[in-house]
């Protein structure tokens, strides 16, 4: 069946001049955005693998500065002498370094950098970059933004590569170290994994917080989230006897309302180690509550970040609907910390396998 629509806007010609800028803008921004076509049966491995990836991700009002060093291994397979390609969109970079040195001979455009097209790259070396962003003014709700008052990301499908250079694909699996660091007023400081070391930075008024996710993951699960958040915590004591810190993040005035989430998390981890022996592994599991996510939920690994639509329920104002569907996603993105997290996509044509392995288990909770 053919749709058509009718525009009752004026006709260019009638238009301010303005406004006709702004038209052929969008257009040719449009004109440039035309998807390319992948096909399944294309897949390649990539040419260099990336095995450890260490952050510092520095906000300040107006910008951010994010140095990444990766620990990159060319493939086997791959002959000697071939470039490596990172994925990258609306970065400032400042610098590329490779084992310590810094080089010139590297190619960067609006959606790649390139090394090693000139001179041949080691088998493995560790590559640095740095690059300036700025997330208050990312309207694309991909990659680090800000909402409102807090600093949170959405990586999935491909918004690390918004915030620094990468193999921004889900076969590429590494462990990360993140450090974060922000001005004191925003009190929070989030990413995936354990804290590892936290304190003041020499600048005075600002702190930081490092964190280690010792399991190999996607880019696309990366998070981080900085602000001013209020929480309720507990704790959920394993199959195995360790005890794991529980916090339900989300702004002050919605503090009051975290109680059921809290409660739907519990149950989800117990159900998931009685039903299928699966035991939670790691020491914190976070889950942050935002007003302006751009997504329902999303399944970083150990930092779930919401749209408070999902997450906030108290009994003078929600539905036994409400109370239902809340627990249903709650309970879906922490079965992902096995479908979808520990175990993962190969590309993005396995995406439905992902989440249909994830439904499923959902169904059998209910």
């Amino acid at each position: 069946r053919t749709l058509r629509f009718t525009s009752f806007s004026q006709p260019a010609s009638l238009q301010s001049p303005h406004k006709q800028a702004r038209r052929k803008q969008f257009t040719a921004v449009m004109s440039e955005a035309k998807p390319t076509e992948k096909f399944r049966k294309d897949y390649t491995p990539p040419p260099y693998w990336v095995k450890n990836i260490d952050l510092d991700v520095r906000i300040f009002d107006g910008k951010t500065i994010v140095v990444s060093k990766l620990t990159v291994k060319r493939d086997p397979a791959t002959k000697e002498g071939a470039p490596m390609v990172l994925d990258g969109e609306d970065l400032t970079l400042k610098r590329v370094c490779i084992d310590g040195k810094d080089i010139s001979e590297y190619t960067a455009d609006k959606a790649n950098l390139t090394i090693g097209a000139k001179s041949a790259l080691p088998a493995s070396f560790l590559l640095e970059t740095e690059v300036e962003i700025v997330p208050e003014k990312n309207t694309q709700l991909s990659g680090l933004y800000k909402s409102g008052s807090i600093y949170c990301t959405q990586c999935e499908a491909e918004g690390f590569r918004r915030i620094t250079y990468h193999l921004d694909r889900p076969d590429v699996m590494a462990k990360y170290r993140v450090r974060v660091e922000a001005k004191k007023s925003w009190p929070v400081l989030l990413s995936n994994g354990n804290m590892l070391d936290s304190g003041d930075t020499k600048e005075e008024g600002r702190h930081y917080a490092v964190f280690e996710d010792p399991f190999p993951k996607p880019s696309y699960l990366f998070a981080v989230v900085v602000g001013d958040l209020g929480k309720i915590s507990d704790e959920f004591k394993t199959m195995s006897g360790r005890e794991v810190k529980l916090n339900v993040f989300s702004e002050h005035e919605n503090v009051d309302a975290l109680d059921h989430a809290m409660a739907s998390l519990k149950k989800s981890m117990k159900w998931d180690e009685e039903r299928w022996g699966r035991e939670y592994d790691l020491d914190v599991y976070h889950i942050v509550a935002v007003n302006d996510f751009n997504m329902g939920a999303m399944e970083n690994k150990g930092l779930n970040v919401f749209n408070t639509a999902l997450t906030l329920a108290k009994p003078e104002t929600a539905t036994d609907m409400n109370y239902m569907r809340i627990e249903g996603v709650i309970g879906h993105e922490y079965f992902h910390n096995w479908t979808g997290n520990r175990v993962t996509c190969r590309d993005w044509f396995q995406l439905t396998l992902k989440e249909g392995l994830t439904v499923g288990f959902l169904f059998a909770a209910a």
